[in-house]
């Protein structure tokens, strides 16, 4: 009889739960009935067992459809089981258990919650397969019970299972085919129906009570596809048989969402199941990240930068040089310096005849790729030939202090430069040398020699910032009246509309018929941004002919003199504006001489109390409302490590190069750029970045990009998209630490396209648990979008202004976030009418309205006499009120 093992390994970081602040953990494992469980490790929140439990498989072929259940608790009175504290739980998929024990590894899985209001944190390591033959006795620790046993955990009482296993079979034509793992011939059935009944009794009995919890499921390189068929007494020929069972590889850990499904019981093999396909799954890592690591003593001097992988460099800041000696025949002297590690080396800008020059430029070298034990920092003199020495330092890689934040920057000091002999010669240059991490604020604004091949012209466009979106605001201008319009031929009545225009937002009004007091009554929205450097041009235009227009009058409102309405108050009161002629509106000397003009009434105020939206409402960072009086306050802080990607698709082939990568990540306001990582398919950033987090239902959103402006490619060169990743919020567990692959995908018109993966790290922590349960009492979106909602017809148009605004705003940057990034992060063609999107939201409406079809539906078949049993029992019921019920009439009592 083939076994299961599984070795218990230990825990790390696990609930306290006695007045010590400390818990007394035992794990208890139960797989096909079968239950054990540990010795207990008294006052240890980090316990180590190191025992392995061997459960009996009855039929192997069964394996790949049952769980194992892995729970954790506190023993509160020594080796009593039925006194004891729940600390968490974990269940198994039985497909992901290997086949042998040199096919498996140590598995670190994070423990999860019984219910929604456990709480629990920290992770078990458990190692599972499987064995052929009986296990010698010495690795044995503890035997399997010879009965199923179940237990109830709420009153700790056992009971005998009152049913025995029935053996699952693939049915495939009326025939039986057993499991692969067992290569045996199919054998007849006679009585299918009988089968089934079983399988359903079976899967009432595994179903019962049990709440859902994720599984973790592990597939090999090349998954295993199986397409069950209906039960029938098919007339075709018999099926192929099964492919050999090949040994799995190590298991890899995938999860869908964070969360997944048990495995399909056995009444579900009915039909037929496609399967997703793996390679859009996430895949749990285990990278060797401080969060992880402090844990289980690693360095705890690291934690305040603890979600990415600690990456050591070595930096160099040149500062300055004074007292250079002087190189050249006619008295001067172009001074540089190179810095030069081995292999790697850089250089700062030559300046012209200076013998005292200052650059104040940052190098950073990689510790993983030193080369060499000695440091050189040479200063020459740039000649049309060959350069010239000036003198140069020397440091010992080996006695360069470390520097670890959030200490205060290492000072720079002064060195004598000496020949290439080691002596003392005339000058001096000012340095600071370490060894730091990527911790370090010197990291953005470093030269790096590892990522970095490319001239000081396109360096900036290579380096790591952080952008702010400007504040934007709803401008509502109420166009009312206009009084005494004086048409340019006195013969006709006017026919006048308003034009309105900030900055390259334009919306007219209605065309008014032959009045020269004319009355519009109309609101116009639209967006305005800090700093309110912007005029509002209000133009009363005649209407001629068609594409003929004569302007009457205009008038130029700065925005910053524009009053705000902070909610549902009282706007302000309108005012009468004078519309000058358009010659004479941009002289102020004029204006001063006019004595007549026309007049127009408007009411403009700023809404502040709106939220304005730039990027999609499905996906949306914030919701936070205009005005900083009315905005909610901080429940907790959102941070996210960019750890590395691997198998991008290769975006310079025609350069000869593969792809320069950088990601973009945005939430609420703020921007994040990484550095950019030449020339590699399989980048590595480790960087790390934090958010405050003001309502848990929002998501954020990390882009991958090619930049195209490393080589002094032209302005108007666009950066290529290969992919982004959207989190919400809503689905990590506070506290949480999260590490994935991501998988980078692209909808194209030949289909959904892979281009890589994308590693990152997340954890969510609450800082304030009562505001963040006040979250979910209140609506999604600030008051006024439902006292006063905006029009349908005028919410894509508005938020395609924002976007404009905010994507032109971040062009100006240095280095730019580029509009193609900015328009990608932010949905810019959501708006486009897609038939994969109609079918979904389709089908969402569907699955929202089953409840009530079903219900329309069983209510048929109980007229109809579909089921006579409940049909029986629905017409004696006195809902009804009838005594008898026949098909199409009743009589009533």
């Amino acid at each position: 009889m083939n076994k299961l093992v599984v070795e218990v390994v230990d825990a790390y970081d696990l609930m306290p739960k006695d007045d010590q602040g400390s818990s007394s953990p035992f794990v208890e494992v139960e797989f096909d009935g079968q239950r054990q469980r540990t010795q207990t490790k008294h006052k240890d929140l980090n316990p180590s067992w190191h025992e392995s439990l061997v459960f009996d498989i009855n039929q192997p072929g069964d394996l790949e459809y049952k769980t194992i259940d892995v729970t954790v608790y506190n023993d509160r009175e020594g080796n009593h089981g039925h006194h004891r504290n729940f600390l968490g739980r974990v269940k198994i998929s039985g497909a992901s258990v290997p086949s042998s024990e040199s096919g498996s590894s140590v598995q670190h899985y994070p423990l999860d919650k019984r219910g929604l209001f456990s709480n629990i944190k920290g992770e078990i390591a458990l190692k599972l397969y499987q064995v052929r033959d009986e296990l010698p006795r010495e690795q044995v620790q503890r035997a399997a019970p010879a009965s199923a046993v179940a237990e109830n955990e709420e009153t700790g009482r056992f009971q005998e299972s009152q049913f025995n296993e029935t053996p699952f079979q693939e049915i495939k034509g009326g025939r039986v085919q057993e499991s692969q793992f067992q290569e045996t011939p199919f054998q007849e059935i006679n009585n299918v129906n009988n089968f089934a009944e079983e399988i359903k009794v079976e899967e009432k009995k595994k179903k019962k009570n049990e709440p859902e919890v994720r599984t973790f499921h592990s597939i090999g390189k090349e998954p295993e596809v199986r397409t069950f068929h209906s039960v029938g007494t098919g007339t075709g020929g018999p099926p192929p048989a099964p492919p050999p069972m090949k040994e799995k590889p190590p298991a890899v850990e995938i999860r869908a969402d964070f969360a997944k499904a048990a495995a399909p019981a056995a009444s579900v093999m009915h039909m037929q199941m496609p399967r997703q396909n793996p390679d859009y799954l996430l895949v749990e890592t285990r990278p060797p990240v401080a969060a992880r690591l402090r844990y289980r003593g690693g360095d705890k001097t690291l934690t305040t930068y603890d979600l990415v992988e600690q990456m050591h460099y070595l930096y160099v800041n040149v500062v300055k040089a004074k007292d250079l000696p002087v190189m050249d025949m006619s008295g001067s002297l172009d001074p540089y310096v190179e810095v030069k590690l081995g292999n790697y080396k850089g250089q700062t800008k030559h300046l012209e005849k200076n013998q005292n020059p200052v650059w104040h430029q940052i190098f950073a070298f990689s510790k993983e790729r030193v080369q060499s034990n000695l440091l050189e920092v040479v200063v020459k003199d740039k000649d049309f030939g060959k350069d010239d020495f000036v003198g140069k330092i020397v440091f010992d890689v080996m006695e360069i202090p470390l520097r670890v934040p959030p200490d205060s920057p290492l000072a720079p000091q002064w060195y004598r430069l000496a020949d290439k002999k080691g002596d003392k010669v005339k000058g001096e240059i000012m340095l600071a040398v370490w060894m730091g991490t990527q911790a370090d604020e010197s990291f953005p604004e470093a030269w790096h020699s590892d990522a970095h091949n490319i001239s000081h012209s396109n360096l900036a466009n290579t380096r790591s910032k952080v952008y702010f979106s400007p504040k934007l605001y709803y401008l509502r201008v109420h166009v009312m009246e206009a009084q005494d319009l004086v048409p340019h031929d006195k013969g006709r009545l006017p026919d006048p509309y308003v034009k309105v225009v900030l900055g390259n937002q334009i919306r007219p009004t209605k065309v008014i018929q032959r009045t020269i007091h004319p009355v519009w009554d109309e609101q116009l929205l639209f967006v305005a941004s800090e700093p309110f450097e912007d005029y509002i041009i209000i133009s009363v235009d005649d209407r001629i002919g068609p594409g003929k227009d004569e302007i009457l009058g205009r008038a130029m409102i700065p925005v910053r003199e524009v009053p705000q309405r902070l909610e549902t108050g009282k706007p302000p009161d309108p005012r009468w504006f004078n519309l000058l002629k358009h010659s004479k509106a941009e002289e102020e000397g004029e204006k001063k001489k006019e004595k007549f003009s026309s007049k127009i009434l408007l009411l403009i105020f700023l809404e502040a109390g709106y939220h304005v939206l730039d990027e999609s409402t499905h996906f949306s960072s914030d919701l936070q409302p205009s005005s900083k009086f009315l905005r909610k306050q901080s429940i907790g802080i959102l941070e996210l490590g960019i750890l590395s990607a691997k198998n991008l698709q290769p975006m310079k082939m025609k350069d000869g190069k593969l792809t320069d990568a950088y990601c973009v990540a945005k939430y609420g306001n703020k921007w994040v750029r990484t550095r950019t990582l030449l020339d590699t398919l399989y980048p590595r950033w480790n960087e790390q970045y934090t958010w405050e987090v003001h309502d848990p239902c929002t998501v954020i959103t990390i882009g991958v990009f090619d930049n195209s402006h490393t080589n002094g490619s032209k302005d108007d060169a666009r950066d290529q998209r290969i992919g982004k990743v959207r989190v919400r919020l809503s689905t990590l567990e506070i506290d949480r630490v999260y590490t994935h692959y991501y998988p980078l995908l692209v909808l194209t018109p030949g289909g959904l396209k892979k281009n890589g993966e994308l590693q990152l790290a997340l954890r969510f922590t609450c800082t304030a648990w009562v505001n963040m349960v006040a979250q979910y009492g209140r609506p999604l979106l600030p008051k006024m979008h439902y006292v006063q909602p905006i029009p349908v017809m005028n919410i894509d148009w508005l938020r395609h202004q924002a976007m404009q605004i905010v994507a032109a705003r971040l062009q100006r940057a240095e280095p730019p976030l580029r509009r193609e990034v900015v328009e990608y992060m932010l949905d810019v063609d959501y708006h486009m009418w897609s038939l994969r999107r109609s079918k979904a939201n389709f089908n969402r409406i569907m699955s929202l309205l089953s409840g009530v079809t079903a219900i329309c539906k069983w209510f048929n078949d109980i007229c109809y006499w579909r089921n006579p049993i409940t049909t029986c029992l629905t017409k004696t019921s006195p809902t009804y009120g009838c005594s008898a019920f026949t098909s199409g009439s009743y009589t009533p009592r």
